[in-house]
């Protein structure tokens, strides 16, 4: 492998200071990515540290591909979880794979906690703590981004990597925004970032990433970017983006409406990618090394209260995700209000699933009964509210009052404290993602190392199933989407955008890799991505998790799927047998 890929970048917070070490054992038995960033994690957090505390090592973490390759356009950022107090994981489009790869390095480990904020320099292989306090306490982090961008060299090749008001204010699941539109959205990497009193870290580089086989780098290249521009789904992406996923789901009754009460609407969603593209859509923007361009801004204009003609306009970056969170599970019927929700959580640094999802649960409980004004501070959450909703994400935000704090720790921790139990939709601690598809989509929810509904793609698995009337049993199923997991822990450790897992097959990467001077044989990458997986799992059974006797939402098993309702003994005999293959007691390698 090249030189620079090895090189770990190493920063003491506490101590203001840096250094690097050579680290090929780990790019040699890991690739890089998510391969390396678990290992680094095993050796560096110790077992049982706070997550919060200094001791919770952040580590980002690219591969042998970015960004030499088409889709070959992520980070991987590791970290204990301080919203499940578990493996912390989250991926990153934009330009920060290209930025840390060619400043020279394959990682970045933050250790430590500084005394004041401050934010990190990272320019011609070296590291500035430079003091943030005068962007501490910024309403938005757009703001921030925009300071930074007029203050540090390197525009082109760079990266701003940088927390809002939530992230100061240890919202377990505050993100972390890089380039504007892109995110280390899940699992809370911004409130470990502002429990380091660390704002934000810019990268740039200009080093040149040497290819030892130039004409079979080439060669490959151009096939697979010829086939990534030509194909029909990614041209699908193009055009719509993910919010392609809104109409289809919705028209099979998997799409959660309000806190999964429903399973669709009486009409057609005002925010469906076809309506949003029609009437919204403003301009298209691509992460570094992609041919695609899936990001889809909105612009959103909205009169000035007092003077007309006057408005003021604002892009909103758009996917799924946050229009199933902040739109279907609201019950929003205003493309626009969904849109102000998104820009909101932009705002203020907050992941927009997991936002969604706590006031979707917060909604219900209040119409419950559960609590009341006293504890809302005179708010009246109700299906499609937009105007209350966004309050409620500003305070959220700033953590006011004992209602809104709880609130910032999710609906595991909000049901615990006011009641509702039964219709909190978490796993493992991980707010639902936005498909009830049937038990492959349950079952990758609560198996998955990440709680995401990519870690193993049940939802794509069910609407398989589906058309073509198979019914797995439970152990089949669980097999079949560990396999699934385990292939895409060599995408995450390359590392490849989820999006290209149609080009990228172990023949494909065998090559690439080839031609960077890495011998990989199809078979050895198949079983390296089981080796990862199982690493993962091994931190997390280390911090206190267990597959036997994982809650179970009630309200996702008692809500009918496309192909009907999911028994719980069903998904408790899938994560048997998943606990076995995790455990390796399958014989496999």
């Amino acid at each position: 492998m090249d030189k620079y890929l090895p090189r770990v970048l190493r920063v003491d917070l506490t101590k203001k200071r840096f250094w690097v070490e050579e680290r090929p054992d780990l790019f040699e038995r890991g690739l890089g990515g998510a391969g390396v960033a678990i290992e680094l994690l095993h050796e560096l957090c110790p077992k049982g540290a706070d997550p919060l505390g200094p001791e919770n090592p952040i580590i980002l973490a690219v591969g042998p591909l970015n960004p030499l390759f088409p889709l070959a356009s992520k980070a991987v950022a590791m970290f204990k979880s301080p919203h499940t107090g578990n493996l912390g994981e989250s991926h990153c489009g934009g330009r920060a794979a290209l930025a840390l790869r060619l400043a020279g390095f394959g990682a970045l480990v933050i250790q430590g906690r500084s005394e004041v904020p401050v934010y990190l320099a990272i320019h011609r292989g070296r590291v500035q703590f430079r003091d943030a306090r005068a962007l501490w306490g910024l309403s938005s982090s757009l703001t921030v981004g925009r300071v930074l961008r007029e203050n540090e060299p390197g525009a082109g090749a760079r990266t701003i990597l940088r927390i809002g008001r939530a992230g100061e204010r240890l919202v377990t699941y505050a993100n972390v925004i890089a380039e504007t539109y892109r995110h280390f959205g899940r699992l809370g990497l911004g409130a470990v970032f502002g429990s380091k009193n660390l704002k934000a870290v810019v990268i740039s580089g200009t080093v040149t990433v040497p290819i030892p086989d130039p004409p079979r780098y080439q060669k490959l290249y151009r096939e697979l970017w010829e086939r990534a521009t030509r194909s029909d789904l990614m041209r699908k992406y193009h055009d719509l983006g993910t919010a392609q996923n809104i109409r289809p789901l919705h028209e099979i009754g998997a799409l959660p409406v309000r806190n999964l009460l429903a399973t669709g609407f009486p009409g057609e969603p005002s925010f469906t990618g076809e309506k949003l593209a029609q009437e919204f859509l403003g301009r298209r923007l691509a992460c570094s090394a992609c041919p695609v361009a899936c990001i889809h801004l909105a612009i959103l204009r909205e009169p000035h209260p007092a003077e007309p003609y006057f408005y003021k306009t604002t892009f909103v970056s758009y996917d799924h995700e946050p229009l199933y969170a902040l739109g279907s599970m609201l019950g929003m019927e205003r493309a626009e209000d969904v849109l102000k929700l998104i820009d909101a959580v932009e705002v203020f640094g907050l992941d927009a699933l997991t936002t969604g999802v706590v006031l979707a649960w917060a909604t219900e409980a209040f119409e419950r009964g559960l609590f009341g004004e006293g504890e809302t501070g005179g708010l009246r959450p109700s299906w499609g509210n937009a105007a209350v909703y966004l309050e409620m994400i500003r305070r959220i935000a700033q953590r006011e009052g004992e209602f809104y704090y709880v609130l910032g720790q999710g609906v595991r921790a909000a049901s615990a404290r006011y009641g509702g139990e039964e219709f909190a939709l978490h796993f493992g601690g991980n707010e639902m993602p936005g498909y009830h598809t049937g038990p492959g989509a349950l079952l990758t929810h609560l198996s998955g190392s990440r709680h995401s509904h990519l870690d193993s793609a049940g939802y794509l698995l069910d609407q398989e199933n589906l058309q073509r009337g198979r019914k797995p049993s439970p152990e089949e199923l669980a097999r079949e989407l560990f396999q699934e997991e385990a292939r895409r822990q060599i995408l995450s450790s390359l590392v490849v955008c989820f999006f290209a897992r149609g080009l990228y097959d172990f023949g494909t990467i065998s090559g690439a890799l080839a031609a960077l001077g890495i011998e990989r044989t199809p078979e050895e990458l198949e079983n390296l991505g089981i080796q990862i997986l199982r690493r993962k799992y091994a931190f997390k059974v280390r911090e206190g998790f267990e597959l036997d006797g994982l809650p179970i939402p009630q309200r996702a098993v008692e809500a009918p799927t496309p192909s009907g309702r999911v028994e719980e003994e069903f998904l408790r005999r899938a994560l048997r047998e998943m606990a076995r293959l995790l455990e390796g007691e399958d014989g496999m390698a």
